[in-house]
């Protein structure tokens, strides 16, 4: 599974790193950045902090 990140839709607001800091990072630019791949037993964090984006700026494909 991978994130993907619709950088026209995240507003910088980061609830996503909030719930995920492993995985998600806001800059000081304001801007989102993905910090690891995601392994097996981080599903359901990384599930949660996409579902709670309010922008709807993330999603997961399988790789």
């Amino acid at each position: 599974m991978r994130i993907v990140v619709d950088r026209a839709r995240c507003s910088g607001i980061g609830i996503c790193e909030s719930l995920d800091p492993s995985h998600f990072e806001i800059g000081d630019d304001g801007a989102l950045m993905l910090l690891s791949d995601i392994a097996a037993e981080d599903d359901d964090t990384v599930l949660e902090a996409v579902r709670s984006c309010p922008a709807l700026a993330l999603s997961v494909q399988p790789e």
